[in-house]
């Protein structure tokens, strides 16, 4: 018994610390803060017109597809949490494909133009022979012709920022695909003793001179680099270029006074729903329904604990999810109660009439309420198990197949709250039940655990 009471002591303080962690992470501007979607937190919608004009009919789905997820990709490159991007298509007119868009959606991004920027930017790699002429009559700067090799960024298969050993300088590591291997080899072993500059968007990042043929696949990018910028050139030639030119048609900022509006009435109705809950669950229930409300308690704080943690994007859809998972938690512990009601009322049948128990023990038909409780939840594990399977299971199917973000957010934040309600109707609310150690019978013990019948 001693030990039972210890361990509720400790899930008792793990509960608290847990829920100050969520309240304190709220306060000034913390990493953890709640994320909060486009509905709630305003944000920017983006809409782009995609050119599928060179591509053949066929191919058009296949490349807004690809299309959607490079820009998913370079979106969250620069953390945005939980981003829509989604493609519209207007069908054929001619047998050509019309009006492609790209819808973009991104939560909490204050500085549009810089997303526009970072969405739309192309970066163009090449490779070019430089060779410098003779200055031209009655001038004295040297012109400098380029001339293409065909070697460009579409044959690049990653970059990656590295140190130079002896000035200990940020560098750039190119390495090629196999097509650009051979191309890059056959490029070095014709132009020894030539300048290979490497050029992006125009501009010349580096010009060294090519002493050997170069087998291996790979070029280094070096010059004055800070470890920011060479940082940024990686992220910008891993971006990769985007499968159809795209052009920004128009683009809205979403204010978060509608959102700040929402979340208020959201934490209202939940505070209000929370409150009513617990008084149903006490009055009918009485010492057990405020165990279950304790356990609540406990399941609510760490469910939003891990919504920091993991993180997970908050919105009107996934919200909706936490508040169905607490239905879910409420609805174990009541299954766990019924069941105890049952086993109650089927020892009070056996009870012996006009007897006291010299021992103070309710020992109906041999068993203590330490055994009553102990039936109540094993025989409600197996509806509580099933039932909550049934949910995981949906959770999982929606999480897996959904076409939108918006359906992932709320799949995940429900399968998160249903195993969560499962830990806390079975664990916390049995450990902190068993901990009370209520064994006697009189009319305290009879009242605090009638649930309902008296």
């Amino acid at each position: 018994m001693f030990g039972q009471r210890i361990i509720a002591l400790l899930v008792i303080i793990a509960a608290i610390g847990i829920g100050y962690f969520v309240y304190n992470t709220e306060l000034g501007d913390s990493d953890y803060a709640f994320k909060l979607g486009l509905d709630l937190n305003g944000g920017s919608h983006l809409v782009y017109q995609a050119d599928v004009s060179e591509v053949a009919i066929g191919d058009v789905a296949s490349s807004m597809d690809a299309l959607r997820n490079v820009i998913e990709r370079r979106i969250n490159l620069f953390g945005v949490s939980e981003p829509l991007v989604q493609t519209e298509s207007a069908g054929l007119v001619a047998g050509k494909a019309i009006a492609q868009k790209l819808i973009v959606e991104l939560p909490g991004v204050a500085d549009v133009d810089k997303a526009i920027e970072m969405i739309g930017k192309t970066p163009l790699l090449e490779f070019k022979l430089v060779r410098e002429d003779p200055p031209a009559a009655g001038t004295t700067t040297p012109t400098l012709t380029l001339t293409p090799t065909g070697l460009t960024g579409r044959l690049l298969k990653r970059a990656a920022l590295e140190f130079d050993q002896n000035l200990n300088e940020p560098q750039v590591l190119l390495t090629f695909t196999s097509e650009g291997k051979d191309l890059f080899a056959k490029i070095t072993k014709e132009n020894v003793g030539k300048v290979l500059g490497i050029f992006l968007d125009g501009q010349p990042l580096s010009l060294p001179v090519v002493r050997e043929e170069i087998r291996d696949g790979s070029a280094v990018i070096s010059g004055n680099f800070t470890p920011a910028e060479a940082k940024i050139l990686v992220r910008d030639l891993n971006y990769g270029a985007l499968p159809v030119p795209i052009k920004l048609l128009s683009t809205q900022k979403i204010g978060a006074s509608l959102g700040a509006d929402a979340v208020k009435a959201g934490i209202k109705a939940g505070e209000i729903s929370f409150l009513v809950i617990a008084l149903f669950l006490i009055l009918w229930y009485r010492l057990p329904g405020l165990i279950a409300v304790i356990a609540l308690a406990i399941y609510i704080a760490l469910n939003l604990a891990l919504f920091k943690l993991i993180p997970v994007t908050l919105t009107a859809a996934g919200i909706t999810g936490f508040i169905l998972s607490i239905g879910m938690a409420v609805d174990a512990n009541i299954l766990i109660f019924e069941r105890l009601k049952e086993e109650l009322r089927r020892l009070s049948r056996q009870e012996p009439a006009g007897r006291a128990n010299s021992r103070s023990e309710l020992a109906l038909g041999g068993k203590t309420l330490a055994n009553a409780i102990h039936e109540g939840f094993a025989r409600a594990w197996t509806s509580i198990r099933d039932s909550n399977l049934s949910s995981i299971i949906t959770a999982v199917i929606l999480f897996w197949f959904a076409s939108t973000s918006v359906i992932k957010g709320f799949a995940l934040v429900f399968g998160i709250g249903v195993i969560t309600s499962m830990l806390t109707a079975i664990t916390v609310s049995r450990t902190l039940l068993f901990a009370l150690g209520v064994k006697g019978e009189n009319k305290i013990t009879r009242f605090l655990f009638s649930c309902g019948i008296r």
